[in-house]
């Protein structure tokens, strides 16, 4: 199976495994293939255009799924619709899925972006997964829940409710690059 077919297809990409508390209100759970993680981390410098978006606060060098193809992001968002909301809920029962406001792929390098500041996501779910492995340093820590992803494999979903309880930042890169999804779940709509 080739790159395109792949990407376009969502094929070769789920891992399966049970959810698991990894710490207060963090859970992992394995979701996507280390290989099929190499083909996003491969599509994602093939699309190019890694650049701190002007609004973003944060400042982090990053590529929506949706600009490398938009029948992946629309795939993505369906199984974590499918395969991640329902295993969440063990821990936070009354949360309604409703979209991803975004999810993107995050690059760290030496002499680009090599860390990324504390801070909170607005969303109403947050995730990260980890999508290589050879690179030193640059973990992803929630400094309030003593964590970090550190020893988490390449393809394992961490999540966390967002705002205000989870702070989080990463680490300064030593060496190597290294590529993550951030997954933002959109926040429910407020009706009057």
């Amino acid at each position: 199976m080739g790159n395109l077919e792949a990407i376009l297809g969502y094929q070769g990409a789920r891992a399966d495994g049970d959810a698991v508390e990894v710490a207060p209100e963090i859970i992992a759970m394995p979701f996507w293939t280390p290989e099929f993680c190499a083909t996003v981390l491969r599509a994602a410098e093939a699309a190019g255009g890694f650049a701190p978006q002007d609004d973003d606060p944060v400042g982090s060098y990053d590529l929506s799924l949706a600009a490398i193809s938009p029948r992946l992001f629309e795939a993505f968002e369906n199984d974590i619709g499918v395969r991640m909301w329902p295993k969440i809920r063990n821990w936070w029962p009354i949360v309604d899925y409703h979209g991803l406001r975004d999810a993107f792929v995050i690059r760290y390098a030496l002499g680009e972006q090599e860390e990324l500041r504390l801070h909170h996501d607005v969303a109403q779910v947050s995730a990260s997964i980890k999508l290589n492995d050879d690179y030193e340093g640059a973990e992803l820590e929630f400094p309030r829940q003593g964590w970090t992803n550190a020893d988490m494999p390449v393809g394992t979903l961490v999540t966390w409710p967002s705002l205000v309880t989870h702070p989080h930042a990463t680490r300064p890169l030593r060496s190597g690059v290294k590529y993550s999804l951030t997954i933002w779940c959109e926040l429910p709509l407020v009706v009057d």
